[in-house]
């Protein structure tokens, strides 16, 4: 049984959680540690994700400054929001294949499962507003 984008998404946002949370981490080790069904191999767009959100970090995290409202920072954020805007526009901008309509509903999808409906609302406001300066 194949993955669904969806959930191939979830464990893309379930590693990248669990190396925000202990930098230190072994990637493989990170990997090992998401459940897989029938013990599949990771899915290679979980790899993708993972890969490139990392190497986007410092990028990533400065968009995401530049949409937060006045007063805000980066490290005020919820380490759940946080990956799930990154990981959101990592897909906008750097994976032809994903509409950026559909990374901004992925990550509402997201926000259900790991965050709050308060976030979620704060997360559609952040990417809608990284879309309309971009021009996405």
């Amino acid at each position: 049984m194949s993955l669904t984008r969806h959930a191939i998404r979830e464990e893309a946002f379930q590693v990248l959680f669990a190396l925000q949370t202990n930098p230190e981490a072994d990637l493989d080790t990170v990997y090992q540690s998401i459940p897989h069904h029938d013990d599949q191999e990771i899915p290679a767009y979980v790899k993708q994700v993972v890969t490139g959100v990392s190497d986007h970090q410092e990028t990533l995290d400065h968009q995401i400054s530049a949409v937060l409202a006045s007063g805000w920072t980066i490290n005020r954020l919820a380490k759940a929001d946080l990956i799930i805007l990154r990981l959101a526009l990592y897909e906008m901008q750097y994976v032809d294949a994903v509409p950026t309509a559909v990374a901004i509903n992925e990550a509402l999808e997201l926000a259900k499962t790991f965050s709050n409906d308060k976030s979620r609302k704060f997360i559609n406001g952040a990417l809608g507003k990284f879309e309309k300066d971009n021009q996405l």
